[in-house]
């Protein structure tokens, strides 16, 4: 099925008009205290909690589209607080306890993000819901089970969490076959473009300057160059994510992979009673190769997922154009899960680029000696992750011990991404398996398939 619009950055934009207009590009060179390479929601939150803590900082922005262009403004809308990194990769380099603060400050970010918009009067339609992850088969139901008993164990609050049975997941919303699953409570669903374009208003109302339609061309130790002039700053925060392999320098740190959207058009009532879906949960399966979905504030549904994950070399894609392959994908897993929806149009398809470390855990950082810093690597956890970075930064950067910067994210190092075409060759290859694991599971596997820890194995996942 081919969808009405394809790209224009996204749906998102769409619905609130259109994409804004460019703020102006950097003059020529300047001096700043510090610069922001990104006008996402990594650098825009970094910029507001600086501000917020020393209002005489100057604060420079320079961003190659407009602010909100990347993934903050063309994401699914999640606003989870989730941790689906690996918890024992962070406690070999750090411990138990310290890994349990972190999950707890990446929830608490939920919180902290709506209570920001209410007091910035952003309206980014914010609505606290369910984080509720449904399995469709015998091995996707252990694969649930497994991971709710983790968040038990790593001290998640048990009123957070609910187990469901079939019955259960099927009052929530019909989805077929459906087995049971659980929900992760009190996270929250949003319109990704109102809250960047909201944080990005409120920035520029503290004072900070944001430069757009300005390429940077070079990061280094008290510069970045860009193909507008250069900005001079003692401190530097590099919030690029899945455009962070375009900046000389950086191409294997880490790899941008691919994720698409599609948005049906509105639903009649009718159809909605038929499905339910009234607590507006953010809805995942237990698949390999899971999607992710939203019932969004005027009645569509939007379902994301991988398509085509990675493109050679490290290349994004063109103002958020998806291929119709993936088009294709997303709409057979809409239809699978919910069947109800065969008939509906699909009104809107759009691709972006996450960011994501060799070992596939997020992290932030500062380097004291060349005053660089940056925050990224969120694997498609950022509407929230974003915010506890911007607050990490703002202390790293003043130069304050504190809570969050004693975190086991903060400073750490990994590998570089391999050069192609093995890169390439290692994500093609590792969700080739996830597919194939998930048509045998979807056959009768009872268990998890081999392919898929094979695939884990082959990329360190």
């Amino acid at each position: 099925m081919q969808a009405k619009r394809n790209g224009d950055v996204s749906f998102w934009y769409a619905d609130i008009g259109g994409v804004p207009a460019y703020r102006p590009p950097l003059p020529g060179d300047i001096e700043a205290d510090v610069c922001i390479v990104g006008a996402g929601y990594t650098g825009l939150w970094t910029a507001y909690y600086l501000k917020k803590a020393q209002p005489s900082l100057r604060i420079a922005i320079v961003e190659k589209e407009f602010a909100g262009y990347g993934a903050s403004g063309r994401n699914g809308g999640w606003l989870s607080g989730g941790f689906s990194w690996s918890r024992e990769k962070y406690a070999k380099t750090s411990s138990r306890g310290a890994v349990i603060d972190m999950q707890r400050a990446m929830f608490g970010s939920v919180d902290e993000v709506i209570s920001v918009t209410q007091a910035e009067g952003i309206d980014a339609d914010i609505r606290r819901v369910d984080n509720m992850t449904v399995a469709t088969n015998a091995a996707q139901l252990q694969r649930a089970r497994a991971e709710y008993e983790e968040l038990l164990a790593w001290d998640m609050p048990p009123e957070r969490l609910a187990f469901l049975d079939a019955r259960e997941a099927r009052q929530r919303i019909a989805i077929d076959k459906a087995l049971g699953g659980f929900v992760v409570r009190n996270v929250a669903r949003v319109q990704p473009a109102k809250l960047v374009q909201g944080l990005a208003a409120a920035v520029v109302r503290l004072g900070v300057a944001i430069h757009e339609q300005t390429q940077v061309l070079a990061i280094e130790k008290g510069k970045v160059t860009t193909n507008r002039g250069i900005v001079r700053a003692e401190k530097i925060i590099r919030a690029t994510e899945g455009f962070t392999a375009g900046i000389p320098g950086y191409k294997r740190l880490w790899l941008p992979l691919n994720s698409a959207i599609v948005v049906t058009e509105p639903l009649p009532q009718a159809l909605w009673d038929q499905i339910g879906w009234s607590g507006y949960e953010v809805l995942g399966d237990a698949a390999h190769t899971y999607c992710y979905a939203q019932r969004t504030r005027e009645g569509r549904i939007a379902m994301g997922g991988r398509g085509v994950p990675y493109r050679f070399g490290s290349r994004t894609d063109v103002r958020g154009q998806t291929q119709q392959a993936t088009i294709d994908q997303l709409h057979d897993v809409l239809t699978r899960l919910l069947p109800q929806t065969r008939g509906l149009r699909l009104d809107h398809a759009w691709c972006g680029t996450l960011g994501v470390p060799r070992d596939w855990c997020t992290t932030s950082g500062f380097d004291r000696e060349t005053g660089i810093g940056w925050a990224g690597g969120y694997v498609g956890l950022g509407v929230s992750s974003s915010n506890l970075s911007g607050r990490t930064l703002r202390d790293l950067v003043l130069g304050h011990d504190t809570e969050l910067t004693r975190l086991p994210w903060v400073n750490r190092t990994v590998k570089k991404w391999e050069p192609e075409p093995l890169r390439w060759l290692g994500v093609h290859s590792m969700y080739q398996l996830y597919r194939i694991a998930d048509q045998r599971e979807a056959k009768g596997l009872g268990r998890t398939s081999r392919l898929a820890a094979f695939a884990d194995r082959l990329t360190g996942h």
